[in-house]
């Protein structure tokens, strides 16, 4: 029996508590650049953001002026999250935070701008269950964005300091993510033709900086789609 059968797959959960807790910050907390450009063509409404994350996003959008929801599986995400717009003067009616996994979202409210930026994991993630359920919460007028890797980061494949002690079961799981193409994002949401329309479909290249200070080209899936309705 190899190292790899031997070696369990943390629960996602788990997982991304282990990976939270393992830094004092994980993200910059600026907001993503794809959301940005979009939601600023976009009159402030309502605003869900799934896998929020340290909350970013969220924040940016409520400074705003969209009421904002962010969701991720994360209770330590959640609660840094919470922190800083509470920290940037945003109460609850603003930016609001719930722990909760993305597949089993239970949400009954529709929002204009339904956003989900870099939907990747090295454990179980359902993808395309999330992104149908994501679809599912945009109301009629409003807006779906999917922004994804669409390559892996040149670093993808580097040792988190934190999981040194794990370096061949971290490396082996990064190599298994999937990066799906924009054109594939949008065919796995099943989409309506009469009921949607696709306002964006394309791949755009930014500059980041990895772990090790080195810098580099990313190139980012980009789909946003519309509901038709009022």
């Amino acid at each position: 029996m190899t190292a790899h059968e031997h070696s369990e797959t943390p629960a996602p959960a788990e997982y991304w508590e282990d990976r939270y807790g393992g830094s004092e910050q994980m993200w910059s907390g600026r907001v993503n650049a794809v959301l940005a450009d979009v939601a600023s063509t976009l009159p402030a409404g309502r605003a869900l953001d799934l896998g929020c994350g340290e909350g970013g996003d969220v924040i940016w959008l409520a400074q705003r002026g969209w009421a904002a929801t962010g969701i991720d599986i994360s209770a330590t995400a959640v609660r840094r999250a919470a922190e800083a717009a509470h920290a940037a003067g945003l109460d609850a009616s603003r930016a609001e935070f719930r722990v909760a996994d993305l597949s089993q979202l239970e949400l009954e409210d529709r929002f204009d701008l339904v956003t989900t930026s870099f939907l990747h994991s090295p454990v179980e993630l359902p993808r395309e269950r999330i992104l149908r359920l994501a679809a599912e919460r945009v109301a009629p007028g409003g807006h779906l964005l999917i922004t994804s890797h669409a390559a892996p980061p040149p670093w993808a494949r580097d040792e988190d300091e934190h999981e040194h002690r794990h370096d061949d079961e971290h490396e082996r799981r990064h190599a298994d993510m999937n990066f799906p193409s924009p054109e594939e994002d949008l065919a796995a949401l099943e989409l309506d033709g009469t009921e949607w329309e696709t306002r964006l479909l394309e791949v755009r290249e930014r500059f980041a900086v990895g772990p090790d200070g080195a810098e580099a080209v990313l190139s980012d899936g980009v789909v946003l789609v519309r509901r038709r309705g009022a």
